[in-house]
């Protein structure tokens, strides 16, 4: 069995595909990787979202078994992607004997489907790697911002008008909020919290329903210009000066 792959060298190269080109080299003699759990972490939050019916595509899909659960589950229509060729070759492979299961090179950012092609997208991390590189989680540079509005338009675009899009992340609402509150994505927006020791997220968003509005108060000030920060009080007095009335909160 082939050994474990070395960290990047910077949270950046998360995004490029050579390096999971490079992670996933023996994809085929390695255990899945489940980022954020396994589907059993997930299962009571998921499934009841889920109909046998349902076209699933499942975005960034790496060696994860979340396809093949879900295939286990009684939800046999599953197409994953990824942007790494590499790990779609091994997954083909991996997964030969359930021919009903289909992979796919492409990126999450330039989805090569019509219009409502699917009922569900699914990701798992897959936006997480792609911000891995922003140096502060709480102001995302105009790059990171748009990256993730790609993903989140095709998501949007290849939707069916009822269609849902759950997405599985470390990422707490305060910081991902924000970028799934745009109203030019045509949905409404639940969020839940799984997992034991540490929590992770579960965001559901459902086509052809609207955001609160303080979902959407969120949202706008994903672009909005960073506040100035206040001038600097001085103390002429600090006998006589109330200097508690000083400090802004």
């Amino acid at each position: 069995m082939a050994s474990s792959p070395p960290l990047p060298k910077k949270n950046s190269e998360y995004r490029e595909a050579q390096y999971w080109d490079e992670r996933y080299r023996h994809a085929l003699d390695t255990a899945p990787y489940e980022w954020f759990g396994n589907y059993e972490a997930f299962r009571d939050l998921l499934e009841p979202e889920l109909q046998p019916e349902d076209r699933i595509l499942v975005l960034g899909c790496g060696n994860s078994a979340l396809s093949y659960e879900l295939f286990c589950g009684g939800f046999p229509n599953v197409l994953s992607v990824d942007y790494s060729p590499v790990v779609v070759a091994a997954m083909r492979e991996r997964y030969a004997h359930v021919p009903v299961l289909r992979w796919e090179t492409m990126d999450a950012r330039a989805l090569r489907f019509p219009p409502g092609t699917f009922d569900v997208v699914l990701e798992k991390g897959t936006l997480d790697a792609l911000l891995a590189g922003e140096r502060d989680p709480w102001t995302v540079s105009p790059e990171g911002i748009q990256t993730v509005d790609e993903v989140l338009s095709e998501v949007s675009r290849v939707l069916t008008p009822q269609g849902r899009f759950i997405s599985l992340t470390a990422a707490a609402p305060h910081f991902r909020v924000r970028h799934y509150a745009q109203p030019g994505y045509g949905w409404s927006l639940r969020h839940a919290s799984y997992g034991s020791s540490f929590h992770f997220h579960f965001y559901l968003m459902h086509k052809g329903g609207e955001l609160s509005p303080a979902q959407q108060a969120l949202g706008a000030r994903l672009r909005a210009p960073p506040s100035p920060l206040p001038s600097p009080c001085f103390l002429q007095d600090s006998d006589k000066e109330d200097f508690l009335n000083a400090i802004e909160f």
